[in-house]
């Protein structure tokens, strides 16, 4: 006759056990919410950063420059900027160098632009 060996489950490590990871899975889910809220902060930093670039010539949000002769665009929807920088992209509508500039930017920085300086 063969004897099996029978361990005796002890419940009170399974407490302890289920503990321990459901504190692991909270941490882990925690790193994960902190490192997504990073991520939104990095995107809206690249967004608000590709929009500043337009203050040189039209002013910090579009408001203008006094002095400049450049177009004032802080009162434009997003729909108008975009149609405007994509005019000037395409070579539609030429410009002293609006032109040249929004050819360095691809559809979807144009759009991130006008977006962000868009009037809502």
């Amino acid at each position: 006759m063969k004897t099996i060996n029978r361990q005796r489950f002890d419940f009170s490590t399974l407490g302890r056990s289920v503990a321990r990871g459901a504190t692991a899975l909270a941490v882990v889910l925690a790193a994960a919410g902190a490192a997504q809220a990073q991520n939104q902060d990095a995107l809206k930093l690249y967004q608000r950063g590709l929009a500043a670039t337009c203050a040189n010539c039209h002013g910090t949000d579009g408001q203008g420059v006094v002095g400049t002769g450049m177009p004032i665009i802080n009162h434009l929807s997003s729909a108008e900027l975009l149609k405007k920088m994509t005019d000037y992209k395409s070579g539609a509508v030429t410009g002293t160098i609006m032109h040249q500039l929004a050819k360095g930017y691809t559809d979807e920085q144009l759009q991130t632009i006008a977006s962000v300086l868009g009037k809502k």
